[in-house]
């Protein structure tokens, strides 16, 4: 997984189908995940790929007994193999039905941005009070929240982290040859469900989302990755 974790610096980086809301703010849904992979694809342009499977028992199909993100990481084909071809998607998940469905992040889709789920519902309370990514789309994963922004290149990244005295470890930035889980997934520490969905950028062309760039919400981010250290200390959903 291409992801950036913060560390102590000195300046010196819809669609579809009935939703429920689960009573807690985040939106679980019946559609089928094939339908879910081809309204990505179809929709929104996003380039996606099936991932290993979660075991019943939380264990990673991928075979690996110290897999560090079960059903949340591409194992067969890999992440360079994503697509919005409909058919080939389609095809995917005919034959693996129950596979997560994984953003290749980067590029013309969009990038993200994770911490910890208590940090990221903070964060986006706050962002949306000042009127910030008010229409961004917003994933909760079991453990973590991530938030969709618009593509942006390394360089750049590193540019808004070096010009921070600190970034807390518990931010991680999906950015390009990296991938995130997407709705209605399940990895092996649980769904995936929406908080926000995507919504259409009108302004932007058909199919176009509404996504907010990652300098006007790092400022924020920051403030609520530091009040939720990274418990964990690894790789997780």
């Amino acid at each position: 997984m291409r992801e950036i974790l913060g560390e102590r610096r000195t300046n010196g980086n819809s669609n579809g189908g009935d939703s429920g809301d689960g009573g807690d703010g985040v939106q679980r849904r019946s559609l089928p995940l094939r339908g879910a992979a081809l309204a990505f694809a179809r929709r929104w342009g996003w380039p996606v790929v099936p991932g290993a499977e979660a075991l019943g028992d939380g264990r990673c199909a991928c075979g690996r007994a110290d897999c560090p993100v079960p059903g949340a990481h591409p194992a067969d084909p890999d992440l360079l193999a994503a697509t919005t071809d409909v058919r080939m998607v389609g095809w995917w998940w005919e034959t693996r039905p129950q596979a997560p469905v994984l953003l290749a992040t980067g590029g013309r889709a969009p990038c993200a941005v994770s911490l910890p789920a208590v940090a990221g519902a903070r964060a986006d309370l706050e962002l949306r009070r000042r009127g910030v990514a008010g229409a961004g789309p917003v994933i909760a994963a079991p453990t973590r929240w991530l938030l969709l922004v618009e593509p942006y290149e390394l360089p750049e990244l590193g540019e808004l982290l070096a010009a921070r005295e600190l970034v807390p470890s518990s931010l991680r930035f999906h950015g390009p040859g990296g991938y995130v889980p997407l709705p209605p997934s399940s990895t092996g520490a649980g769904e995936v469900g929406w908080v926000r969905e995507p919504e259409r950028c009108r302004d932007r062309g058909r199919g176009a989302v509404a996504l907010p760039s990652i300098g006007e919400m790092l400022d924020v981010l920051v403030e609520a990755g530091l009040s939720e250290p990274d418990r964990e200390g690894r790789l997780s959903y």
